[in-house]
């Protein structure tokens, strides 16, 4: 009996053991703190004022228009926009957008990406079709797609044999949120792609040639081989289209300025800052804001359980 608990207590230990990180592997971070580092000190000496201002700013009951009536509240802005049905309503609506579009994307993106990798004739006019759409301006795509929608002069409702010839698009809560989305996949999807198709060329074509001669099928080499060795390009894409989904603001302020209860949270700061001029809760939905990024970066980041190291092939 002892003889069988001694190798499960060695491999237990084994398990348990920090992995050894090479000199190669610390030298690669060296440079890379070294390469990013004047990006980072830039970025921080940019964003760090207005951030702290706008953290100052949301301790106070500020309206612009009254400059010389600012009044500390300390924490009472941030009560007020928790507490208010508005905010929560904004926050779902765009968690919604984030969700529905990023997922869409990832599937249409990862076929795109398969298509740029495997096709060999006119690839570049391929991938240059592809990737058109993400070179529009967003603005200029938002337009587009309200026209396409619009009642009077859109296109959809002829090209759509289910839907009616006056069907109106914006004038429903999910209709509206319905082409909100359309225009955004539309818009990102070849981001996707193109971030895709990074991590597709960097799998090794012997690995899938070899579950090819053992028999596997193309499902079988897609989940077992493909997506696996994809799972560090497949965390980098979501991050970030999830990141810029949850800031949308251009579409919703194009194609319905808010209406039918679409706003998002970006839209709702907006109208608070801008429209109200509501300093002291704009900056406190701004410091939400920036808290919510962060927390879907982290868990993004948690649900993928992406071992760097080991998909830079250092383990």
């Amino acid at each position: 009996m002892s003889t069988t608990v001694a190798p499960k207590k060695q491999a237990r230990k084994k398990a348990q053991a920090p992995a050894i990180i090479s000199d190669r592997a610390r030298a690669e971070n060296r440079l890379g703190m070294r390469l990013v580092a004047p990006a980072v000190i830039l970025m921080l000496i940019v964003t760090a004022w207005p951030m702290a201002q706008a953290l100052y700013l949301s301790l106070f009951r500020y309206r612009l228009t009254a400059p010389d009536d600012r009044e500390f509240v300390g924490l009472a802005n941030y009560g007020t926009v928790l507490t208010d049905q508005l905010f929560w309503q904004d926050t779902w609506n765009t968690v919604l957008i984030m969700v529905v579009t990023v997922a869409i994307e990832l599937v249409i993106g990862f076929a795109f990406a398969m298509v740029m990798h495997r096709i060999i004739f006119a690839r570049g006019v391929v991938r240059t079709s592809i990737l058109i759409p993400y070179g529009i301006v967003t603005v200029v795509s938002a337009y587009a797609w309200q026209f396409a929608f619009s009642l009077n002069n859109g296109f959809v409702n002829g090209w759509l044999p289910f839907v009616p010839d006056d069907y109106n698009w914006f004038g429903g809560h999910w209709s509206a949120m319905f082409a909100i989305m359309v225009s955004e996949i539309w818009k990102t999807t070849p981001f996707m792609s193109l971030l895709l198709l990074a991590g597709l060329s960097q799998i090794s074509e012997d690995m899938i040639e070899a579950a090819q001669v053992d028999g596997a099928t193309w499902w079988q080499r897609l989940w077992k081989v493909i997506l696996p060795n994809m799972r560090a390009a497949i965390m980098v894409a979501v991050l970030f289209r999830a990141l810029d989904a949850f800031r949308i603001f251009d579409n919703i302020f194009v194609m319905t300025k808010g209406a039918e209860d679409t706003e998002s949270s970006s839209f709702l700061t907006y109208r608070q800052v801008i429209e109200q001029v509501q300093l002291g809760l704009g900056s406190a939905l701004s410091v939400l804001l920036f808290l919510a990024v962060l927390l879907i970066a982290f868990l993004i980041v948690k649900l993928f359980k992406v071992d760097l190291a080991q998909a830079r092939g250092e383990a």
